[in-house]
């Protein structure tokens, strides 16, 4: 189903403030149709296999590792970092590798991050290629981190995460991880950050991962990962209410897929059905033997695909 493994032909880090380099690599067709891969979270990373959704004998495959992730550099930093500075490095990089115009390929907080500057910047965008549609609606953070959501079908997972939190916090779960991320018991902050993590990690997938558990159960990927996602988290995202789907117009002559695991307990579907209500020129995929990741077979197929049909 994936393209085989490519090895990239540049990589560097970008110097995009004072304190924030972020890394990118390139691999492919140097000449080939440019597309930006957007990874998740806030505060995932990219490896090699987010280069295998393309065809690297067609496409220009850029992977970037947002600010305080994967290598970038400092890692897991939470100065300058907000939305609207991820929006401008990816138009600094763009710039930079003098793209015209690039397809965006998101899913999750990647889906997020990709209309956001799509929005911004429509004349940079050929396509929007996304999967597990996150708004970032306040319903959406309650789904995955209050009572009456994703708990429901994963209560024994919850019930750890819960329990870490003292009763008379649990009205607010994500300000109280919070507190305890981002205050100055460190002990505290590597135990609150694995549960964070773990929580993700077994509500991502439809099928039980254990190398995805294993991966984010990590001290370094754990504690950088929990500290930024709250970050982004407690603030809104950075993002006006409804503000994604408020600007769709900027973007509704710009081809797009919108792929989504009628399972996905992450980020749950109505989020993609009311994107594609706003824009029903967005070809909508419904996967309906898969959950949030991009890489059950389901959601992977259908990426593929869309990858493979694009005509820009």
């Amino acid at each position: 189903m994936f393209y085989p493994e490519v090895e990239p032909y540049h990589q560097a880090l970008f110097k995009v403030s004072d304190l924030h380099h972020i890394y990118y690599e390139e691999s492919g067709q140097p000449d080939g149709i440019p597309v930006l891969f957007i990874h998740g979270g806030p505060g995932g990373g990219t490896d090699s296999q987010c280069r295998r959704f393309f065809n690297p004998k067609r496409y220009r495959i850029i992977l970037v590792d947002q600010r305080g992730c994967g290598k970038s550099k400092p890692h897991g930093e939470l100065r300058e970092n907000t939305t609207q500075h991820l929006i401008a490095d990816f138009e600094a990089l763009r710039q930079h590798l003098a793209i015209p115009a690039w397809v965006l390929f998101g899913g999750s907080w990647g889906s997020t991050l990709a209309l956001a500057y799509a929005e911004a910047h429509p004349e940079a965008a050929l396509a929007l290629i996304l999967r597990g549609i996150f708004l970032g609606a306040r319903s959406d953070l309650v789904w995955m981190y209050q009572f009456g959501g994703a708990h429901e079908v994963f209560p024994d997972q919850w019930e750890v995460f819960q329990n870490f939190i003292p009763v008379a916090e649990q009205g607010d779960m994500i300000k109280a991880y919070y507190d305890r991320l981002h205050g100055p018991d460190l002990g505290l902050a590597k135990q609150a950050a694995k549960i964070w993590s773990m929580w993700e990690a077994h509500v991502s997938k439809l099928y039980p991962d254990p190398q995805l558990v294993e991966k984010y159960e990590g001290d370094d990927f754990s504690r950088a990962f929990a500290r930024i996602e709250t970050h982004y988290f407690y603030h809104h995202l950075f993002l006006e209410p409804n503000q994604l789907l408020n600007q769709v117009g900027r973007i509704r002559h710009l081809p797009a897929v919108l792929v989504h695991g009628r399972y996905d307990m992450c980020c749950p579907f109505i989020g993609a059905w009311r994107l594609h209500c706003v824009w029903p020129e967005a070809k909508l995929v419904i996967t309906p033997d898969s959950g949030h990741s991009a890489f059950e077979p389901g959601n992977s197929a259908a990426l593929i695909q869309a990858m493979d049909e694009l005509v820009v």
